[in-house]
């Protein structure tokens, strides 16, 4: 049962701190009142097992839900506090539930919704934490969170599907190099004893597999800490920003994949911008925040000249056109937004559009990589049988000779 923290204030105005235990947050406030104590602040205790296994990590998918959930009992009526409080009190997530508890005090002290959400900047993104604080002023929080609790949604389906497209092909190739190393560690070796038995000739197939698995089996260690000197190169160089310019940069050009991640990123640009600008925040404020939400430092780079050729008053489709990073598709749509003075919408559609667009762009890549897998994990288990059947179709040619 878990264990919560209080403190209150006594029916003669003295303040008392304690430790009680209840099944929730809610009824360790029902037994604290059943007790005339009032004023009251009830904190869950965590444990060093809730701080080792649960941590204060907190999907997506959770703030997608919460999302929804706050949106739905505000348009019913609901005030926040209420609505945080109900949801902290059924949330199944230790996390979730610990979470809405300090927000939920942070309410009763007197903050707004979007102060207390700045306390979560790794569970909250800047672009999130932005809408919300424009939704409050405007109003439309209840709608302004429906429509976050939608991009999440979308954002989470991107991601499932490209997880999904990929898992047979590397279910291929983790099969194929298991089959390999096997070869390679306990049949070959057996294979070479019987070979040298026979003092017999093999084949150059045979040869060189046999020197290859020869050259892993006495260098492998060589082989491991250059691998290792690679990784922690590649570890250390990523965490300074020239590195991490030169890893976007390079994903950008490599056929394919490349065009992938370039319109996944024009599709998350429309769409947060989308929000942001129709949550009515300012549209160089939105495409600040939308750029840091972005998170590839070419993209990054090349949108700052974007923001400062808008305080210029160029507006933002001729500037985002000489990027070179967005389609034309992607800019003309985005002129007839500007010229008609409908931006949010036409981002919105933009949006839906490359959304389309990646859906292809995904499948189009794995029906490339797929048969590459297959092709390369083949042609490697095929030339081991090969090297293994030419080997004992020589021997048996020399023995019978």
């Amino acid at each position: 049962m878990p264990k919560f923290a209080y403190v209150a204030v006594t029916p003669d105005g003295q303040q008392v701190k304690g430790k009680t235990r209840a099944t929730s947050r809610g009824d360790a406030e029902i037994t604290l009142y059943g007790k005339e104590l009032r004023d009251l602040r009830v904190k869950e205790r965590k444990s060093i097992l809730q701080y080792e296994i649960s941590g204060p990590r907190i999907k997506k998918a959770d703030v997608m839900h919460l999302s929804r959930q706050i949106a739905a009992f505000l348009r019913a009526g609901l005030p926040i506090l209420e609505a945080v409080h109900t949801i902290g009190a059924e949330s199944e997530s230790s996390s979730v539930r610990r979470m809405m508890n300090e927000i939920e005090d942070g309410l009763r002290s007197g903050e707004r919704f979007s102060d207390c959400l700045e306390r979560y900047p790794k569970v909250f993104p800047g672009f999130y934490r932005g809408m919300v604080r424009s939704a409050e002023l405007t109003g439309e929080l209840d709608t302004v969170l429906a429509r976050l609790a939608i991009y999440i949604e979308r954002d989470l389906e991107a991601r499932r599907k490209i997880k999904s497209a990929l898992i047979y092909p590397t279910a291929v190739a983790i099969m194929s190099v298991v089959t390999v190393v096997i070869l390679a560690v306990w049949v070959l070796p057996k294979f070479e004893l019987f070979f040298e038995d026979l003092d017999a000739t093999l084949p150059l197939p045979t040869r060189m597999l046999l020197g290859f698995t020869d050259f892993i089996g006495s260098y492998w260690w060589a082989l491991a800490a250059g691998l290792g000197a690679v990784l922690l190169l590649g570890f250390l160089v990523t965490r300074f920003e020239f590195g991490k310019y030169a890893r976007d940069a390079f994903l950008l050009r490599i056929p394919v994949l490349g065009e992938t991640i370039r319109y996944a990123l024009v599709e998350r640009f429309c769409r947060v911008l989308a929000s942001m600008v129709g949550a009515g925040v300012n549209l160089t404020e939105a495409l600040s925040v939308t750029t840091e939400a972005l998170r590839n430092r070419v993209f990054i780079k090349q949108l700052g000249t974007v923001s400062d050729a808008m305080l210029e008053g160029e507006g933002i489709s001729g500037p985002l056109a000489r990027t070179r990073l967005f389609p034309g598709t992607a800019t003309q749509m985005l002129r007839v937004g500007e010229e008609t003075g409908s931006l949010d919408d036409q981002l919105q559609v933009t949006a839906e559009y490359y959304e389309v667009e990646l859906d292809y762009k995904i499948k189009k890549l794995t029906s490339i990589f797929e048969p590459l897998v297959i092709v390369v994990m083949g042609g490697i288990v095929g030339f081991v049988a090969v090297a293994l059947v030419s080997a004992m179709y020589d021997i048996f040619n020399q023995v019978d000779v």
